[in-house]
């Protein structure tokens, strides 16, 4: 009966957490709205900075002096003469005296001085207008990531809400199972995804003074579980010892990817603006990413590499691929001006189910090379870093065995032959004898250099499926 309504608590505990990020994320949604009902779309200089600056200049230069109306004029709601100098002043920098009314002209004994304090005035209010400009922007940008945060707080209530808790049916196995190894499980949590993907919390230790590792704990949870496709993860404890300890384990998907890349830097550069990242840390996950920097040489390097670095570190903590891509191109939009944006195609693979999600920001088209030819996914977008509201584009299929992903730079697609770049290397593909995903992200990379030497950072990587 304890055993019972304590599972019973867990579940309601899981059901009241994802209820309350829900809530959270209705609040910040609300947030964001109430900032973007208060933005001031007019960013320019308005009718009552002129009128103020003319004022000013008249309180300063004019005294008493009565023998123009050009200050009593302007004060009318359709002053012709206002917004004239309005804009002569935001075209050319400074109001001349060619622009002022041929009265003002005929009549004014201090034009010179007053056209030059008119003028000072005007800057005064420009410098003003870029201060509120940056305040504006500032706030744009806290308003787009409350409706950030809003989207990843119910993406995470979501994955909540879906995880069922099997710790009933497999739990009194894997306590038994595991006495017989001389270790107790004190405590346990095992769940199931909405892919069928199975993870396991073990709080345990050893009963007889010796360690076990955490792979041949591992072995023994697949034995419990009817499945012995079971790791722990790099990021949880490697031994069990015989002080007490929650060690997380996953089921090893359905399928496994091994990758090959290949890349060269543009002709008299020593560094490479492309680069790309490969993991397997995010449990039942491969993440396949490739970015290419701005430009070219050691900056555009750095840039890409922190780009693909920062998108692979959210997918591995739990964000969706929209969400990571979205997060990265916000940082890159806070570092400033003197950053470069960079393109960022993203590839995550579910090794249970073989569905692939391609995300793109910028990047040029992806290859699927199966058993009926090769597929072309392409989405034109602008870099990372250049826009805040910035959409990724996602494109998803579902992979076989012995399928292929061939992913690109644009370097590497510009410099294919032929007028049609995309149909060129999608051609070569198809005619390839498919090796090792090495020796093909080889091939292809030759095949795009084998008429002149590169004129920009190349970079090719290629990643198989095999069912296990």
């Amino acid at each position: 009966m304890w055993r019972r309504s304590k599972r019973r608590d867990m579940a309601d505990v899981n059901v009241y957490t994802a209820s309350r990020l829900v809530d959270m994320a209705r609040s910040l949604g609300t947030l964001a709205r109430s900032c973007e009902d208060e933005l001031d779309e007019n960013r320019g200089l308005t009718r009552e900075d002129a009128l103020g600056a003319m004022q000013m200049s008249a309180a300063m230069v004019c005294g008493g002096c009565s023998r123009c109306n050009l200050y009593s004029d302007s004060g009318k709601e359709d002053s012709y003469y206002l917004y004239y100098l309005l804009r002569a002043f935001e075209q050319k920098g400074q109001v001349e005296f060619e622009d002022m009314p041929r009265f003002f002209m005929e009549t004014c004994r201090r034009r010179e001085d007053y056209l030059s304090q008119l003028n000072r005035n005007l800057g005064r209010a420009t410098m003003n207008l870029e201060w509120k400009n940056r305040f504006l922007e500032s706030r744009d940008t806290v308003m787009v990531q409350f409706r950030e945060l809003a989207s990843i707080l119910e993406e995470f209530a979501h994955q909540m809400e879906q995880a069922s808790d099997i710790t009933g049916v497999k739990g009194e196995a894997v306590k038994r199972i595991f006495r017989q190894h001389h270790m107790l499980v004190e405590n346990l949590l095992l769940l199931e995804h909405e892919n069928r993907q199975r993870e396991a919390y073990l709080t345990v230790r050893t009963t007889n003074g010796k360690c076990v590792t955490a792979k041949e704990a591992a072995e023994i949870l697949g034995n419990a579980m009817g499945n012995k496709g079971w790791y722990a993860p790099k990021d949880t404890r490697t031994l069990v010892t015989r002080q007490t300890a929650t060690i997380h384990f996953a089921e090893a998907g359905r399928y496994r990817m091994m990758y090959g890349a290949a890349r060269l830097p543009r002709e008299g550069e020593s560094f490479s603006g492309d680069n790309f990242t490969y993991s397997e840390e995010a449990p039942g996950q491969v993440i396949m990413s490739i970015s290419d920097g701005m430009g070219s040489g050691e900056q555009a390097c750095q840039e890409s590499r922190r780009v693909v670095e920062l998108a692979q570190q959210l997918l591995e903590t739990g964000f969706s691929a929209r969400a990571a891509l979205k997060m990265v191109n916000t940082v890159l939009m806070l570092t400033g001006a003197e950053q470069h944006p960079a393109t960022i195609d993203l590839c995550c693979v579910d090794l249970h189910t073989g569905v692939l999600e391609a995300m793109k920001l910028g990047a040029v088209a992806t290859f699927i090379l199966s058993g009926n030819g090769v597929e072309i996914l392409e989405a034109g977008e602008v870099p990372a870093g250049v826009l805040k509201d910035v959409e990724p584009v996602l494109l998803s299929r579902k992979l076989w065995d012995g399928d292929r992903v061939i992913m690109v730079t644009d370097g590497v697609l510009e410099a294919c032959p032929g007028v049609d770049k995309e149909g060129s290397l999608r051609e070569f593909i198809e005619g390839m004898k498919v090796h090792s995903v090495q020796e093909m992200a080889d091939d292809i990379l030759q095949f795009a250099c084998q008429e002149e030497l590169p004129r920009d950072d190349m970079m090719v990587l290629v990643g198989g499926m095999w069912r296990r």
